[in-house]
């Protein structure tokens, strides 16, 4: 229960910039005046928006809380707080199965533009499957940028995990293909890839994918596949473009969000899942290793719209 309790407040504080652009405005339209109006929706209406939350996400949330409001016959403003917090919970529901890679021997590519810090998720992924006692092997086949390889060594060495890298330069799917076969030959449970992410040459890297795609699956067809998308948070509206700029190159199963501490527009992880039916599995709120927290839909939205200071 203790580290529960330090994993909410460290998302509580991971969140404080999106929660303090909007609490002030939310304390004012439940406690301003009590009459639950049209008012007060248009009020909640910009506030969810200005999260972030996009508008198909909330048009959704503030129907479903009509519809709670009417049947319940509540009356005052104060009451639709935790409601509000309730139906933002049912927008981000991840399914039994989200973290099945955990549990199975998978292979997992990590895909995501320069500078979303997509080498740095992989190397704390690593770190957290490491801390379960699985045995991990890192594949650097994001041979493209420079420092990629010895970026992800680095983490490698931290976490103490196995990493196959190939040249700079060199083929990313053949990098692969060797980190298949050392996984396999070393009875790996996880075998991260760290792939390129050049979304301005779309073409060439759908190619890339593809080749990679069917290496797994001819050298390793077997494994539970996981293709995670690694996106920026404070980039906001753009996060979810990049999102759906490479689910139409690829079959993508989750999203790694980071960043979340630096930007006051936190919602976008809601926006991302209902928009593009991708669940966000992991979400970054600092620097730290433990900072890369599974993404829980009840301790997101209690963190960032609940009065409590208490999980």
């Amino acid at each position: 229960m203790e580290e529960k309790m330090g994993l909410f407040a460290r998302l509580k504080a991971g969140l404080t910039k999106t929660r303090n652009s909007i609490s002030d405005g939310l304390d004012s339209i439940f406690y301003g005046a009590s009459d639950i109006d049209d008012d007060f929706y248009e009020e909640l209406e910009e506030m969810l928006i200005m999260a972030d939350l996009g508008v198909h996400v909330t048009e959704d949330v503030l129907d479903a809380l009509r519809d709670e409001v009417r049947e319940k016959h509540i009356r005052e403003r104060a009451g639709c707080r935790q409601l509000l917090v309730d139906k933002i919970c049912e927008q981000m529901s991840l399914g039994e199965t989200a973290y099945d890679f955990e549990t199975k021997q998978s292979v997992v590519l990590v895909m995501g533009v320069n500078g979303v810090g997509k080498t740095t998720s992989i190397g704390k992924l690593a770190s957290k499957l490491k801390a379960m006692d699985k045995k991990v092997v890192l594949a650097a086949a994001d041979t493209f940028r420079a420092a990629a390889a010895e970026q992800l060594d680095e983490w490698a060495r931290r976490a103490q995990v196995d990493i196959i890298k190939g040249s700079e330069g060199s083929d990313p799917a053949a990098v692969v293909y060797d980190g298949l076969h050392a996984a396999k030959a070393r009875n790996a449970d996880v075998l991260l890839c760290d792939t390129a992410g050049r979304l301005h040459n779309k073409k060439n890297l759908m190619a890339e994918l593809e080749k990679i795609n069917r290496i797994v699956d001819r050298e390793f067809p077997e494994a539970h596949r996981e293709n995670l998308v690694v996106l920026d948070a404070s980039t906001g509206q753009n996060a979810l473009n990049q999102a759906r700029e490479f689910s139409e190159i690829s079959n993508i199963t989750g999203i790694i969000l980071t960043k979340m501490d630096g930007t006051a527009k936190g919602g976008i992880a809601i926006a991302i899942q209902k928009e593009l039916g991708i669940p966000v599995k992991y979400i970054g709120v600092g620097e730290g290793i433990e900072d890369l927290q599974k993404f829980e839909a009840a301790s997101f939205a209690k963190a960032l719209f609940s009065e409590s200071e208490q999980e």
